[in-house]
């Protein structure tokens, strides 16, 4: 097991003496800003874009984002298995330069829970002030305003934010789409369906802000890759904040997601820790809520599909004849790349697998939602054959087909089950409403898995 610090700093000038919590701690120490003082790893992409529009976030909000980086770097290149006691669980420090250190250091406490739950690590943050002379860091627009959005909507090329995004066109809004990405695959689809919005609704101007932040692979020495990746929506709210705050007025920020993937009840016990994401789930989305407050900033986070499975979401969609069409080039897969390296060239092409948790939930509610899926899956056909559930093939159709099983023998676990992956207490009148999306979100990809066989092979 290793304790790392990463420790971040804005400049040459910023060489203050960091004093670590542990003395056998790893330290790592990231530059945020380049030469010309501007915040590198994506988030001056992002920043630039804002700027181009003629729009600048308060300090606040970048330092929001730039924790949010911080946490990203952590997450992903400080490895569970090599450096967590039992290949999980890993315990990183963030010592960070913010504008406001007082308002940072009150907070500090609530960002930790907020994490810890996020990514089932053990954190710290500190904070100290920026040093004397530094400049802000949100570029002075050179040109006038350009775009006025009513919202903001996260925008990740998937189907749930695909049909977040039609909705709010339809009913008049004019959202700002906010998107991050690392790799390609994820951007190819992100710009192609922001361009099929732009042509659906060609009497709305619809701004794409796309910010690539991510880390090169020797940020932390002696440490490798990590993909888990469980503080991926940390940074993707912290940049439709950052977007929302330079807007202005009281700006809402929609988390088009669905409600079982929202809840994410572990499909089996092995899920709890390694397996079940919390990207969404109520109680982090609250206690993101509660930094925002926190922090002074007018914005707030909504999921306006909450209660809702994927399937309804589709079949509820404001244009259903738009998403069916182009419903298949939305990417919902977990591993879209898997095969990148196959020795047959025809199999290296990037797409669904169609066997992950996230391809089966969305194979389900396309079918369910609006009758046909015409989405290429490397699984065409899931009845096609018995699938090993020793193998990536069969694993996750097993689970599925065991979670239906237990919920069919004793339906009334349900309402245990909604409060495994953490507590519903920001929501207490809607338990009732979190179990049926729980329980109809199962029995969606039940109707899908209806005759598929899968067993030890």
């Amino acid at each position: 097991m290793k304790h790392h610090s990463i420790i971040g700093r804005l400049g040459p000038g910023d060489t203050v003496k960091v004093a670590a919590s542990r003395l056998d701690t790893h330290e790592t120490e990231i530059n945020f800003v380049d030469g010309e003082f501007r915040l590198g790893y994506g988030l001056g992409q992002a920043l630039d874009q804002l700027c181009e529009f003629g729009l600048r976030p308060s300090e606040t909000a970048v330092d929001l984002a730039l924790l949010a980086a911080a946490i990203t770097a952590a997450d992903t290149r400080i490895s569970r298995a090599a450096d967590a006691q039992d290949a999980w669980t890993r315990e990183i420090d963030l010592h960070l330069p913010v504008h406001d250190v007082g308002r940072w250091d009150g907070l500090a406490s609530l960002i930790v829970t907020t994490l810890n739950f996020l990514t089932g690590d053990r954190w710290g943050v500190y904070f100290r002030p920026r040093a004397a002379g530094t400049r802000d860091l949100a570029p002075k627009p050179t040109r006038l305003r350009t775009t006025n959005p009513t919202t903001v909507c996260l925008f990740s090329g998937g189907l749930d934010s695909f049909i977040g995004a039609i909705d709010l066109l339809t009913r008049g809004d004019v959202p700002m789409l906010v998107s991050h990405y690392w790799d390609g695959i994820t951007s190819t689809h992100q710009t192609y369906c922001a361009e099929r919005l732009n042509r659906r609704f060609a009497g709305t101007t619809i701004h794409h802000v796309r910010a690539r932040v991510g880390f090169p692979t020797d940020t932390v020495e002696h440490s490798t890759v990590e993909d888990t990746l469980r503080g991926r929506s940390f940074l993707f709210f912290a940049l439709a904040v950052m977007a929302a705050d330079a807007i202005g007025g009281d700006m809402v920020v929609h988390v088009p997601e669905n409600g079982l993937i929202s809840l994410n009840v572990p499909l089996d016990p092995l899920r709890l820790g390694a397996l079940s994401t919390r990207t969404t789930h109520p109680f982090y989305m609250a206690r993101f809520g509660d930094l925002l407050n926190g922090l002074g900033l007018s914005v707030r986070l909504e999921n306006p599909y909450a209660f809702m499975t994927k399937g309804q979401m589709a079949k509820g969609c404001a244009d259903v004849s738009f998403l069916r069409k182009e419903a298949k080039h939305t990417m919902s897969c977990s591993s879209p790349g898997s095969r990148r390296y196959d020795p047959d060239p025809n199999e290296r092409t990037p797409k669904h697998c169609g066997r992950c948790v996230p391809c089966l939930i969305r194979r389900a509610a396309i079918l369910d939602g609006l009758g046909a899926d015409d989405t290429p899956y490397r699984i065409a056909d899931l009845r096609a054959q018995v699938l090993d559930t020793n193998k990536a093939e069969g694993e996750h159709v097993r689970s599925f087909q065991l979670a239906l099983s237990r919920l069919a023998r004793k339906p009334g676990r349900a309402r245990f089950d909604i409060h495994r992956p953490g507590p519903l207490i920001d929501h207490p009148s809607r338990l009732s409403d979190y179990e049926a999306v729980y329980v109809a979100g199962l029995q969606e990809v039940g109707r899908l898995l209806q005759g598929v066989r899968a067993r030890p092979l």
